[in-house]
């Protein structure tokens, strides 16, 4: 019997939004579903101390500073990654 609600927060979803949660975007409401659901997902848990690192080691270059190139594969990643067409 599965005991997930309207509520419930997947993974994917959890993924999609970390940004905006790291912003202090997100309403009330999905900020407590999405930390409701780190109660119960270390591999989430884990994934939002990766970013947390990432943002420290790179967060205080400017978007002037990537090169073209390495702006253009992350994008592409990016848009394979959304559209579940990883390369």
């Amino acid at each position: 019997m599965s005991t997930f609600r309207p509520t419930d927060l997947r993974c994917k979803e959890a993924v999609e939004i970390i940004t905006d949660y790291l912003e202090g975007k997100l309403s009330f409401e999905d900020r407590t579903r999405f930390e409701q659901h780190l109660v119960n997902c270390p591999g989430c848990v884990e994934y939002l101390r990766q970013i947390r690192q990432t943002i420290g080691a790179v967060g205080r270059l400017t978007e002037e500073q990537i090169p073209a190139v390495v702006k253009e594969e992350l994008i592409d990643a990016f848009r394979h990654w959304r559209t579940g067409h990883i390369k």
